[in-house]
Order: C-alpha cells, then structure tokens, then sequence
C-alpha cells in the first residue's frame, strides 16, 4: 500500500517530512511515538488485502460529522459501520475521515453523538479537549500517516475543566495540570459580557485549535498544503446538538 486515504501513506511519509523543510523533519526525529507509529504501519506486509476508501476532504468530512449529528439530535441514528463484516475489515486497516479532539467527560461520546461507527474516525479525548503534547502527537499519527484531513476540537456545555480553570482553586494531584493549560482561554474572555464558564468553554476551544496548528510543524504543514482544516465545535448536552465556533 503506497498510500493511505489518499494521502501521505507508509511509503511516503518521510519523503513528506523531507518535502515539508527542516523542521519538520527534526520535529519528527524527535518524537519517538511517531517514528515508532510509522515504522509500524510500514512493516505491515504488503501482500495483506485490503481495500482502500477514496480520499475524503476537510468539507466533506464536516458534511458527514454534521449530518450525523442532526440524525442524533433527531433520534433517526443510523448506527453505520458497527456490523460484523466491517469489524473484520477493520481489524486489516483504518482510514479514519476525521480526528476528533474532545473532552474525556463520559457525557459526550463521539461516535455516538456524529452517529459514526468503527473505523470513522480517530478520537482523542482528554479533560478539557486540551491540546497537550500526546494529544498532537496522536492527531500528527492521525493526519500524516493515516490520512485524516479533519480535525475538529469538541468542547461542551458545563465541562468541569473550564469550570475549575475558571475558579482557579488549588487542585490535587496532577488535575491541575490540564487545567492550566485553559487558563489562557478563560483570561482572553474574563471581562466580556455574558456567562464567563459558557463564554470561557467556547473561548477554550479557539484557544486548543489555535495550538495545535501552532505547536506542530507537521499539521501546520499540512494547513499550508491543504491537505488539512482544523475547526472547532462546541456540544450541548441538554440538546445534543453540535455548533461550529471557528
């Protein structure tokens, strides 16, 4: 298989990371997740049958995350690609249409609320949606190698995270960890008008989506090549219904 959804692909990755300049290249020579992902994806033998999906674009995956969405909100699920059959081919390969940055708040279960199934897409979760570190090395696996030309960062209505980084109280262990990492987002809107927390969670996610293009030279990359859109989303789990904020 010399590429994958279309895109970058094992065999051409690091010619990718060449193309793409310097940094890139020492970006990923320094993360070991990666190298190790891709290294593995490349020993897959090549005799192994699989059947690859077209291409899926940044506004057609949207479409498909969206119209999912209001079949959710309508209660007219159609629960795709969660039979038998679609379990074996899964187990050869995935080509994920999108990534999903989300909260890890048990309230907002991505597949279920885009009304995907298995294979669709590649989910991240994290209190917060924060975009730490493991986080984007997770989402450049996702983009560079898998080829995920989506990603969407998924906050939510009354998530605690944004809560507590909102209050700013001492916290134990290591829960202030993802929490100073919103802090930046909650003071870009501490004096605007309206609720502070709702204002702060879409605050929140502008501010993830934002570092993910400016903290990776891979998905910046891809940004610059169109090969790649970020956007960002907010969840309301009294409606269930999900509303672009970038």
């Amino acid at each position: 298989m010399s590429r994958i959804n279309g895109f970058v692909g094992r065999r051409n990755f690091m010619k990718f990371l060449g193309v793409g300049g310097v940094g890139i290249a020492a970006s990923a020579a320094g993360s070991s997740f990666l190298w190790d992902a891709q290294q593995a994806v490349a020993q897959q033998p090549a005799s192994t049958p699989q059947q690859e999906p077209p291409s899926v674009s940044p506004d057609e995956a949207m479409k498909r995350l969206m119209e999912g969405n209001n079949r959710f909100v309508e209660g007219k699920r159609q629960n795709p690609n969660q039979s038998r059959l679609r379990l074996q081919e899964t187990a050869v390969a995935q080509y994920p249409f999108a990534c999903i940055l989300g909260c890890a708040d048990s309230r907002v279960p991505v597949e279920i609320l885009f009304d995907q199934g298995l294979g669709d897409l590649f989910v991240v979760r994290v209190a917060g949606n924060v975009a730490s570190q493991t986080a984007i090395g997770s989402l450049e696996f996702s983009t560079a190698v898998l080829g995920s030309q989506l990603i969407v960062v998924l906050g939510h209505s009354g998530c605690g995270a944004v809560s507590a980084a909102v209050a700013g109280d001492p916290l134990p262990g290591r829960i202030g960890v993802f929490v100073e990492e919103i802090k930046p987002a909650v003071e870009r809107v501490r004096f605007k008008t309206g609720d502070l927390e709702e204002n702060a969670v879409t605050a929140n996610v502008q501010y993830q989506a934002a570092q993910l293009a400016e903290s990776s030279t891979i998905l910046a990359s891809l940004i610059r090549e169109s090969k790649l859109k970020i956007v960002g989303g907010r969840y309301d789990l009294a409606t269930g219904q999900v509303t672009i904020v970038t």
